[in-house]
């Protein structure tokens, strides 16, 4: 077992729940971030997680974040310069004699994928197998704490959601899930699966009928799933920049093609345990998607 481990992207939802799930382990953390302060609640996780500040064109912060680090969890900011980061960092990761890479990245990069997002993280997976370092690849599908981050309002206020879906059929995946894929990787002799990728899902490919029913049982309320035409969606997401509404409406694009409803048993062979149903999830998050009182 490593002696510290780097997560990057510490603050974003993976990267929190990766901290937890590390922390649960006794696993001495370092967790990688845009600012200390932002950071800092982290520290309500478990008070020994180590905050690093990290710029990722400052070599010096660099060179400090990976200074007694064994193994790195790999997730630079979903930027448009996100390979240059990655590459950055691979640079000054070879550099401080790391040992192992884990790399967060999509299900899209494994399948060829045209989304330019999914286009970035197969450059970034090249640029790990290049790196001549130890590395496994994790490649999740969409996750279902999307339905929080982007749904809960209209879910709380109107009792629907709106996607462009149709009736595409997700193998949505908990982030829980993924965490603990991470987890196990970044804990157990990475020679034992050096250079693989992992396809990560859910347990089952979800229509958004079946996302509302489970999240209607959750919740004691009435939740509809209502399918929207692209330009419904554009028009709705619009307080958004442009490049990341073109980035979901490509991403949906792909789900309605069918290509994210092949079901994975990896989460169970990496972990030992099945991954969570969309109803776990459900009742787990339940109070998010309620009316407040």
């Amino acid at each position: 077992m490593a002696s510290t481990i780097l997560v990057t992207g510490a603050t974003g939802t993976i990267g929190t729940e990766l901290v937890k799930a590390l922390t649960n382990r006794g696993v001495t953390v370092r967790a990688g971030v845009h600012s200390i302060i932002k950071g800092d609640r982290l520290k309500h996780l478990n008070p020994d997680v180590q905050l690093v500040e990290i710029d990722y064109h400052n070599p010096e912060t660099l060179a400090v974040a990976l200074t007694g680090v064994e193994r790195v969890f790999l997730l630079p900011p979903p930027t448009p310069d996100q390979v240059e980061l990655a590459r950055l960092l691979l640079a000054a990761a070879r550099q401080a004699g790391i040992r192992q890479l884990v790399q967060l990245s999509a299900a899209g990069a494994g399948r060829d994928s045209q989304i330019e997002i999914d286009q970035r993280h197969r450059e970034i997976e090249q640029l790990v197998a290049a790196s001549g370092l130890p590395y496994a690849v994790l490649r999740p599908e969409g996750f279902m704490q999307n339905f929080v981050h982007q749904h809960c309002a209209t879910i709380r206020d109107e009792g629907k959601f709106y996607l462009p879906l149709s009736d595409a059929q997700v193998a949505y995946i908990d982030v829980r899930d993924i965490a603990a894929a991470a987890a196990t990787l970044l804990t157990t002799d990475p020679a034992a699966y050096a250079g693989q990728a992992y396809h990560l899902t859910g347990p089952a490919a979800l229509t958004g009928q079946q996302v509302a029913e489970a999240l209607s049982q959750a919740t004691g309320q009435e939740v509809r799933y209502v399918p929207v035409s692209e330009d419904d969606a554009r028009a709705a997401m619009q307080e958004l920049p442009a490049e990341r509404v073109d980035e979901l409406l490509a991403l949906y694009a792909d789900y309605r093609a069918g290509h994210a409803a092949t079901v994975s048993n990896e989460v169970q062979a990496l972990t030992g345990h099945a991954p969570h149903t969309i109803q776990q999830f459900a009742n787990d998050y339940k109070a998010q998607f309620q009316p407040e009182e």
